[in-house]
């Protein structure tokens, strides 16, 4: 099985503490759906710069995942609560070096 990085870019931060406790129950469902194919659940980023390029990055955050191939690992991200809040998910094969 390969390891693929699930990326997380955009969507809106919750505003209240109603609404960050509901959007992190959301998450812990959704890594609780996809179970044992998780190898490291991710960190949200915080600020960031760009070096040798004239933007910052939209990046919020990522998880690292186990499946059999690109398409198993991007059905694995159909149901991210990213996308929920307008984000997107970009996924990239880890490769063994």
């Amino acid at each position: 099985m390969a390891k693929f990085v699930l990326v997380y870019k955009g969507g809106a931060m919750a505003e209240t503490p109603e609404e960050q406790e509901a959007v992190m129950g959301k998450w812990m469902g959704w890594f609780g759906a996809i179970g044992g194919s998780v190898t490291d659940m991710g960190n949200p980023f915080g600020a960031s710069t760009a070096v040798g390029a004239s933007s910052t990055s939209a990046l919020t955050g990522y998880t690292i995942v186990s499946a059999d191939s690109l398409d198993a690992a991007a059905a694995l991200a159909n149901d991210c609560p990213v996308l929920e809040a307008g984000g997107s998910v970009e996924i990239y094969e880890a490769m063994e070096m």
